[in-house]
């Protein structure tokens, strides 16, 4: 056996070195080197050399066949919407969440319907037996022959079903569960993890198989394992919830083969994850009109729009200095718009708490919320209603002016579907569509101005 030899690995990034340094070389982080130990025998790669000159592999790049990477749909839809069309044939995809998200099940619902649809699908489950694997995806409804799995954790075992078996796509669950036997560390190490996926990324490029790979998230919501794993995969797609729901978000945060502006949306229920194809819908259902504190505001998430109630309570308090609570919102926007509102407009809360809310778990994290921000709180210290047919959609400047936000005419589409006919526009905004009334302010004092005769759209 080949005498084991001592490195040291950063524990951030990955970068190994043959002694130890207060400062990592690779990503200059500060006492993160640790030692390791690691067999002096490399791992084996699938693709080799050809020689000095390399000659054998060059080939106009002209005489390359551009349909062998298109993409094939995975059966999922709001999988499909992020990736620009399924996934691409050789293609490597990170897919990261927090424990109990749901990311098994999500791959499972994408195993079972390549597989339905014909096509070989293999499933390496380090975390589970295959009898649970097979118990999960009954629940999930029937499952197909071509669905296999296997729970050897060996990185041998699964860099062999893809040259021997060739399925369409290989799903590995997790990758901090995988070995590589030439690396003496245990598995889930920085190590390990780098050795395992440089071995599975060849295997991919070597037979065209798309591989799928399940990673987790530190405590701090990073990708847990070296850094250079996001690096070396074509496709990072995060899937996160909303924190206290049933919603379920997943994001392209990297993808070689397309935009990473989509987002999908689902619902996690007992039999899986449904897609929510109608999520302003979802978040306006329970929505009670005419209330104090209550504008809507046209939002997006990536491209697609959505309609989300902003919440605004004011209550006065005693004693003691007013607070302010966000939820749903960036606190320092709030904190701008509230500065605004308070400094150009005069309305001040006084002392008394305030709570900014957008309902049903939803989250606005762009300027274009500012609007409906302003006029949600103005709303609460007034106590009076906004129009429960109005949407208010712009971005508060520092001297009260409102500047128009990307992609205005799609959000005032959504708002219009959703049966809303007058909008609270800044003046640079273009037409919206037909049957849309818009009212344009130039400042936020104009905004506060308007009169619920002015705003209501019947008239």
């Amino acid at each position: 056996m080949a005498k084991p030899r001592r490195i040291f690995v950063c524990t951030d990034c990955g970068t190994e070195a043959p002694a130890w340094t207060g400062r990592c070389p690779g990503c200059s982080a500060w006492a993160t080197m640790a030692e390791a130990e690691r067999s002096a025998r490399r791992p084996s790669r699938l693709r080799g050399g050809s020689g000095m000159d390399g000659g054998s592999n060059l080939q106009p790049l002209h005489q390359v066949d551009p349909d062998l990477a298109l993409p094939f749909p995975v059966g999922v839809d709001e999988v499909d919407r992020v990736l620009g069309g399924g996934l691409t044939p050789g293609s490597v995809t990170l897919l990261a969440g927090e424990p109990g998200v749901g990311k098994s099940t999500l791959t499972l619902q994408m195993a079972t319907a390549v597989a339905g649809a014909g096509s070989s699908v293999v499933l390496v489950a380090g975390e589970e037996a295959p009898s649970q694997v097979a118990a999960r995806a009954g629940r999930l409804g029937p499952i197909p022959a071509g669905l296999l799995v296997v729970d050897d954790v060996s990185v041998d075992t699964a860099v062999t079903a893809m040259t021997h078996r060739q399925p369409q796509l290989l799903i590995i669950d997790s990758i901090q569960t995988m070995r590589d036997d030439s690396v003496d560390t245990a598995p889930g190490s920085i190590s390990q993890v780098k050795a395992v996926a440089g071995r599975l990324i060849d295997g991919a490029k070597a037979t065209g198989v798309s591989l799928l790979i399940i990673g987790h998230v530190t405590k701090e919501g990073s990708i847990a394992g070296p850094r250079l794993l996001e690096h070396m995969v074509d496709t990072v797609v995060t899937f996160d919830g909303d924190g206290h729901g049933s919603l379920r978000f997943l994001r392209a945060a990297k993808h070689r083969f397309g935009p990473t502006s989509e987002i999908g949306i689902f619902e996690m229920t007992g039999s899986g994850l449904q897609a929510v194809p109608d999520p302003s819908r979802r978040y306006l259902q329970d929505r009670r009109p005419s209330l104090p504190g209550s504008v809507v505001a046209p939002a997006l998430a990536g491209r697609r729009p959505f309609l989300a109630e902003v919440q605004a309570l004011v209550a006065p308090v005693t004693g003691r200095s007013g607070q302010m609570a966000v939820q749903g919102l960036v606190g320092r926007r709030v904190d701008l718009v509230a500065a605004v509102l308070a400094s150009r407009a005069g309305y001040r809360a006084g002392t008394a708490d305030v709570f900014l809310s957008v309902a049903g778990g939803a989250t606005v994290d762009e300027p274009a919320g500012d609007l409906a921000v302003a006029l949600a709180l103005a709303s609460a210290i007034d106590g009076a209603p906004i129009a429960p047919d109005v949407v208010a959609c712009g971005e508060v400047g520092l001297g009260g002016e409102l500047r128009t936000v990307p992609m205005l005419e799609l959000r005032l589409q959504e708002a219009y579907r959703m049966g809303f006919r007058t909008a609270v526009v800044p003046p640079s905004a273009g037409d919206g569509p037909t049957g849309l009334r818009l009212i344009r302010a130039g400042t936020l004092s104009e905004a506060l101005a308007l009169t619920p005769q002015e705003l209501d759209s019947a008239r």
